[in-house]
């Protein structure tokens, strides 16, 4: 593809993909315009860097659409000031978007290969202030908590309470969860030291993340 291409299609992904999804945060579709989406995507996938579908990733992973990404994105409201923790690097696109926005971002990735691509993916890309550790992100980060925003790369049956716990009070968690056919990204915020409210904002799926235990009798 010559530059011109990449950008056209960068421009028609904004535009005819993620806008018309009720993505209308003029920081995010701006990140979207700079931060370069396909300096994320394994180089045998970079024809469909901008396509309106998941990508494959080593380990059987996958990059989600871009609309999620925009979508999830959009839903945290990232503040310059924030600290995060995003569960499920992949490629480090999502943690370079959210980097862009916030003062600290900690990634964990349980898959080796994939935490090494994510980390040469954002030197590469210039970001310094986003760190990927090769960890079991079921388990959050509790030595770095409390957090600000946590963001979950993929879905999940329900949101364990131990992560809700890492959140501080006015925090927000962001996740797709349930059960298929239909799941729902939903925000969980830390209203006091004992109560969280929920909001469920739109309905998709995503892949698992590993190691999530399935929905229990636990509720909100």
């Amino acid at each position: 593809m010559t530059l011109h291409n990449v950008e056209q299609a960068r421009f028609n992904m904004i535009e005819q993909q993620i806008r018309p999804w009720d993505v209308a945060d003029s920081a995010v579709l701006e990140l979207l315009a700079v931060v370069k989406r396909e300096d994320f995507v394994p180089s045998s996938y970079k024809a469909i860097a901008f396509a309106d579908m998941a990508i494959p990733l080593p380990g059987q992973q996958v990059m989600l659409a871009p609309r999620q990404q925009a979508r999830l994105l959009q839903d945290a409201a990232v503040q310059a000031t924030d600290k995060v923790l995003e569960i499920g690097t992949g490629s480090g696109f999502t943690t370079a978007l959210l980097a862009k926005q916030a003062q600290r971002v900690i990634s964990l990735e349980i898959h080796p290969e994939l935490a090494d691509l994510a980390r040469a993916n954002l030197q590469r890309a210039g970001i310094h202030n986003a760190e990927v550790r090769c960890a079991d992100g079921a388990q959050g980060a509790a030595a770095d908590a409390p957090f600000d925003v946590i963001l979950l790369g993929g879905s999940v049956s329900e949101v364990p309470p131990a992560l809700l716990q890492q959140l501080k009070v006015g925090g927000r968690l962001v996740a797709i969860v349930g059960q298929e056919p239909i799941m729902h990204a939903t925000v969980i915020t830390r209203t006091s030291d004992s109560n969280f409210q929920s909001t469920e904002k739109w309905d998709d799926n995503a892949p698992r993340l590993q190691n999530f235990a399935q929905a229990s009798s636990f509720r909100f």
